[in-house]
């Protein structure tokens, strides 16, 4: 039972294989069991891509089956229409089309396996790639907001260096008016007299204003540090919005890019293996003697042609004969004169038919 579902896998044809000995049978039961693991493999690897594609497991098992089916028909149709000629380049020649088609389709069944076996490497990339796109990201958004908050931080430092600058004029006059009352500077009298009186006088003015200045500088100065938080809050808001794009980079093509990143000889014999085992029907078809199978199919598809050719030939014949036959009957029939009277009266009536109709509608237009 196992080795006719094979022989069906290899394409070949049963009722000439049950003639044919066991080790021809054999044979391309191993030639049909190479296709249908091929597409087992085939469809567990199709099933991992669309995995990590819709993150559906019945889905990704659905589409891998189909997709599993699609390259057993390949394989199938690719192995039974290979036949076993006299000449081996010709063979070659005959397969080498096949050979291109089973050579991509290896490429495509590898790339998801090799995914998987090299999961814990790619995943280490992707995590050096997504770290690197967080602080990229990071910086790219502060590019919006830096400008913003440097350019209040300036501003609050002009206010408290105008505040600290009001200060020091403020003291200086201080200063000054207890030098006076001394008689340290000034007039050089010591006690409160006109001249303290006037300097303390100014003195007092410029610390009222100091005062004002410190009030709306520094109500300037919080609202300008409010502004800030707030462009602070917006740039993490911002950025906690942008990280889960970044945190699902990891999709088909992340994961072949970060595949590609990697050491090239593993991946290079992952394909050959899956090459190896595409090819390998092809291979053994090519490379397998004429057997009675073979000798068998040829002479059946031999007998087939040769019926073909005769009732073609037979059916040239019969037209040709049956064009000479009409050709001498209506030549035979053109030399008696009742045909040609008959005719001649039926032309006749034809013509005065015309010639009535043409008289009635010239007669209705008048």
């Amino acid at each position: 039972m196992l080795q006719r579902f094979f022989i069906f896998c290899s394409g070949a044809d049963v009722d000439i294989l049950e003639q044919c000995s066991a080790g021809e049978r054999t044979k391309y039961a191993g030639i049909g069991a190479t296709v249908f693991f091929t597409a087992v493999m085939a469809s567990i690897a199709a099933s991992y891509a669309l995995f990590t594609v819709f993150d559906n497991l019945f889905t990704a098992i659905f589409f891998g089956l189909i997709w599993g089916l699609l390259i057993f028909n390949l394989d199938r149709f690719i192995v039974s229409t290979i036949k076993k000629r006299d000449s081996f380049f010709d063979e070659l020649i005959q397969a080498s089309p096949r050979i291109v088609l089973a050579i991509i389709i290896a490429i495509v069944i590898s790339k998801p396996l090799e995914l998987k076996i090299f999961e814990k490497e790619i995943n280490q990339v992707l995590l050096e790639e997504k770290n690197d796109m967080t602080l990229a990201n990071q910086e790219q958004i502060a590019l919006q907001y830096t400008p913003s908050i440097e350019a209040l931080k300036t501003e609050n430092e002009a206010l408290k260096k105008e505040i600290t600058n009001k200060e020091a004029e403020v003291n200086a006059l201080y200063d000054t008016y207890i030098a006076e009352a001394e008689g340290r500077e000034g007039t050089l009298k010591i006690g409160k007299g006109p001249v303290y009186a006037e300097k303390r006088e100014k003195h007092d003015a410029e610390l009222a204003a100091l005062q004002q200045l410190r009030t709306t500088n520094q109500e300037k100065i919080t609202a300008n540090e409010a502004q800030m938080a707030a462009l602070a809050a917006e740039y993490e808001v911002k950025v906690s919005d942008t990280q889960p794009v970044i945190d699902g980079f990891d999709g088909l093509m992340a994961r072949v890019n970060a595949l590609n990143k990697l050491p090239w000889l593993p991946s290079l014999f992952i394909f050959l293996l899956f090459l190896a085992i595409e090819t390998s029907p092809i291979l053994a078809k090519l490379l397998s003697p004429k057997g009675a199978y073979d000798l068998k199919l040829a002479e059946q598809e031999g007998a087939v042609a040769s019926w073909v050719t005769q009732q073609k030939t037979q059916r040239d014949v019969l037209v040709s004969t049956d064009r000479e036959l009409n050709n001498r009957v209506y030549a035979d029939i053109a030399e008696e004169q009742e045909l040609y009277d008959y005719k001649r009266k039926k032309a006749r009536e034809l013509m005065q038919m015309q010639a009535d109709a043409f008289y009635q509608k010239q007669k209705s237009v008048l």
